[in-house]
Formats: C-alpha cells, sequence, structure tokens
C-alpha cells in the first residue's frame, strides 16, 4: 500500500537512535513535508555523522541518551543490530510511554519489548530504495500497538515508498529475503547484463544504460500491468526468436531454481539472525 495518511504532525514529537543513510532518508522526508527540526532529537554517537546530520537537516542531535528522550511520542530505531541492546538499555528509562518503530534488520520484536520494557512496538524491513523514495517496507506491530499508532508509522513511512503490514512477525524473515535484499539481486543481474553487453561490443557506459532501461521499464510495466510475469514474459517469448534462446539456456542451466533456493537461504539466515541478535 502507500500513503494515505493525513496526520498533523505540527505536535508530535520524534526521536531517531542513529543517525545513519535509513534515518537520515525517513527523516528528511519529514522535514520536507512539514515537520520542524525542533521537534526532533537524533542520538548518534559518532561526532562526524553528527555533524554532518546537523548540518544538512538542522535537528538536535546528542550523542548519549538523556532525558530530553522523554518527551518523544514517537522512537524510531535506525541502528545496527549487533548494537541494538547496547543502545537500548540507556534509552529505557525515558521512553516508556512512546511509540517504538525499528528499522534494524533480525531484531525481533520481543527481543526490542523487552529491553525498552513496552509492547509498543513496530518492527520494519525496508530496502535501499528508500533513500530515494521508491522503497518497500515490511511492518509487524505487536499486540499494544494501537489502529493510530499503526496511522503514525505509515506517517512517517510515506516519504520512503510503499508498505505492507504482516500478521506473523516470521513472515518478516520472507520480507527480508524478497524485497529487503532484492535490491542486491537487481544490482547483480545488471551487473551480468552489462557484462554481456561488453562482451557483444559495447562500451561498459552503453551496456549499463541500456541494462538499467530495460529493468526500470519492464519494473513500470509490470506495476500497471493485472497480467502475471509469466504472461508478461510470453508476451516477450516468440519461438525460436531470440528471447526463447535466451530463456531455454537459463531454463537448461536452472537458474530460476538457484534463485529460489537463493532467496530461501536468505530467509533462513534472516531467522538466524533474529536468534543470534535477540539473545539477553
Amino acid at each position: 500500500m502507500t500513503a494515505s495518511t493525513h496526520i498533523d504532525f505540527q505536535k508530535m514529537r520524534l526521536a531517531f537512535i542513529g543517525g545513519g543513510n535509513m534515518a537520515s532518508a525517513i527523516l528528511g522526508g519529514l522535514l520536507r513535508e512539514g515537520l520542524a527540526p525542533k521537534q526532533v532529537v537524533v542520538i548518534e554517537p559518532f561526532a562526524e555523522t553528527a555533524a554532518k546530520l546537523q548540518q544538512a537537516l538542522g535537528v538536535d542531535v546528542q550523542a548519549v541518551a538523556s532525558a530530553v528522550l522523554a518527551d518523544a511520542d514517537l522512537v524510531v530505531w535506525a541502528v545496527k543490530p549487533q548494537v541494538f541492546k547496547e543502545a537500548a538499555l540507556p534509552v529505557a528509562a525515558f521512553t516508556k510511554k512512546a511509540l517504538h518503530l525499528s528499522v534494524a534488520a533480525g531484531i525481533r520484536s520481543e527481543s526490542i519489548a523487552r529491553w525498552l520494557q513496552t509492547d509498543r512496538v513496530v518492527r520494519s524491513m525496508p530496502n535501499t530504495p528508500a533513500l530515494v523514495g521508491q522503497g518497500i517496507t515490511g511492518l509487524f506491530a505487536r499486540a499494544g500497538v494501537s489502529a493510530l499508532d499503526k496511522q503514525w508509522v505509515e506517517k512517517v513511512l510515506q516519504s520512503t515508498g510503499e508498505w505492507l503490514w504482516v500478521h506473523e512477525e516470521s513472515d518478516l524473515d520472507g520480507v527480508t529475503a524478497l524485497s529487503g535484499s532484492g535490491p542486491a539481486y537487481v544490482f547483480y543481474f545488471l551487473e551480468a547484463m552489462t557484462e554481456a553487453g561488453v562482451q557483444m561490443g559495447f562500451s561498459q557506459e552503453q551496456a549499463y544504460h541500456l541494462a538499467k532501461a530495460t529493468f526500470g521499464g519492464a519494473t513500470h510495466l509490470a506495476r500497471q500491468s493485472t497480467e502475471p510475469p509469466e504472461v508478461l514474459r510470453q508476451r516477450v517469448t516468440s519461438k525460436g526468436g531470440t528471447t526463447y534462446a535466451a530463456l531455454t539456456s537459463m531454463a537448461n542451466d536452472h537458474v530460476k531454481e538457484a534463485f529460489v533456493k537463493a532467496m530461501l537461504a536468505a530467509q533462513k539466515r534472516a531467522g538466524e539472525l533474529g536468534d543470534e541478535f535477540g539473545k539477553d
């Protein structure tokens, strides 16, 4: 789904724990939509990152958690999974009444709720196209999250692209494998198409241009169409033609099976990371 809420942010206080790329993308979008810098505080211990964020967005950036967080209505967690617990413990004392949104990979909501001593936790799995407003984010809400809380989360994420709520948290492992890691698969195929183009005699720039335009156009066509991908594929494929030759070669090499196997491996690893990072 795409953004549809019309929530007034004028009285909202936001806190971001971590000020990296994803936090900057979300925060930058909110500021463009009318959020005032004075409504935001960011906890970012790395001085260089903090300075860049403060200079670019004009928000209050502090090195450590403090009582200023007690005013936060919503806390966005944008820290690396391996330091989440370490970051959470000093923050928890000030934010028990806040809604919490995690964009950290692998950390299960049960662990987050335990560390922060609240059940108002939404766990998300965004992807890197969110940095340019073209992302897709999987979302899971714990039982303590209200319908209004969900609207706040959607408002926060609307500048990053689309979102999809899932009913079971385990589904986020699949979201991670499909869309979270998905941009890397696209870039991998772009690499392969570019390499093939160079072998055909094109320059690197020409081949990459053709590959990017093809991916972009095909994706746009798929989004505009109500037909399933196999039908769209068949419409490009004439028996005995060039596309048929390429697809037959890939079928003989079991490319589809290997691709499905790879994403299932990503899903499995996502579950393992949840086990690993969620330990006390």
